[in-house]
């Protein structure tokens, strides 16, 4: 009985140092047999997978499938990682998508029919409408991208992560990141040019 009351407090404290720690250290820990900082690290890179995921796919369900795939993949190549060769987050990120592009080749995109419902507030009805018809538009729109396209569009101005890093990610140079992104959000412009009124979005 003294073991079960005093765990919670030592999971804490485990919780707290594990936060310090960065990925590296976290999947290092797990590989020795640490299953406690596994919680750690998900709550930590899970959310982001999930939100790339999200945008390639479209599809909740799907990217919460991905995000777990991808870190099952995770754990099972922590024993073989060496800290040091690159980014925990940068390797997830090249799982993330890999996953979702094998999904894409197995069907073609299904329109965004699991927008979440507009949460409660003080905005009236048709801005909230108008919201979720412009996140619907986007996600519409980066479906219609080429894949690269749309990684580096997404990985760039959704996750915001620098280009160097999606360089990593992706496994190409900088300058095509940086060609890549240009291309796509040219593109992007282009395909919601024509519902800009209807979107309300401002000229210029």
């Amino acid at each position: 009985m003294e073991d079960l009351t005093s765990h919670p407090q030592d999971v804490r404290g485990v919780d707290v140092a594990a936060n310090d720690l960065s990925d590296d250290m976290l999947l290092r820990r797990f590989a020795d047999g640490d299953a406690g900082v596994a919680r750690v690290l998900t709550d930590r890179l899970g959310p982001r997978s999930f939100s790339v995921a999200l945008r390639m796919l479209g599809n909740r369900a799907e990217a919460e499938d991905v995000t777990q795939d991808a870190m099952m993949r995770l754990w099972q190549m922590a024993p073989e990682w060496v800290p040091g060769t690159a980014k925990v987050s940068t390797w997830l990120y090249r799982v993330t998508l890999n996953l979702c592009v094998d999904i894409r080749r197995k069907k073609k995109p299904d329109s965004l029919s699991d927008v979440p419902e507009p949460e409660d507030g003080k905005a009236s009805v048709v801005d909230r409408l108008q919201d979720e018809a412009r996140k619907d538009a986007l996600q519409l729109a980066l479906a219609e991208l080429p894949e690269r396209q749309r990684q580096a569009v997404v990985l760039r101005h959704i996750e915001e992560l620098p280009n160097p890093e999606i360089a990593g990610i992706m496994g190409i140079s900088v300058e095509a990141v940086e060609s890549l992104t240009a291309r796509g959000k040219r593109s992007l412009a282009a395909i919601l040019a024509d519902r800009r009124d209807e979107l309300g979005y401002d000229d210029g």
